[in-house]
């Protein structure tokens, strides 16, 4: 199980240098991920990510305070809600619905759950 979560994490924190690159793809949540797998299978690795300067720039706010800066939380709205327009339009009634209901929890636990830093 160690190994799968390791396995996990490299796979995380690739996403997350890609996401540094390509302004489409989240960095944040990535490294978290990572964060997570790490700590789950190789203390070493997990403390390696958790002092490199990714990990202060891009993820320790919120991992340690729950606050992401304004314009960070804009950009991960704005792409959450950009990614679900396309299922939106494309899927049934039913399934509309379940999408409006992501979009409702999504937009409550960013504007309420998560506080803004400067």
């Amino acid at each position: 199980m160690r190994f799968l979560f390791f396995i996990m994490g490299l796979m995380f924190f690739s996403c997350a240098m890609v996401g540094i690159f390509l302004p489409v793809v989240p960095t944040t949540p990535f490294l978290i991920l990572s964060t997570y797998c790490f700590g789950k299978s190789s203390t070493r690795f997990h403390h390696w990510l958790t002092s490199s300067v990714v990990y202060h720039k891009y993820a320790k706010d919120f991992v340690e305070n729950k606050t992401l800066p304004r314009k960070r939380k804009v950009f991960l709205l704005t792409l959450a809600s950009s990614m679900l327009l396309f299922p939106f339009i494309m899927l049934e009634f039913i399934w509309k619905i379940v999408i409006v209901l992501v979009y409702i929890y999504l937009y409550y636990y960013f504007i309420f759950k998560i506080k803004t830093s400067e």
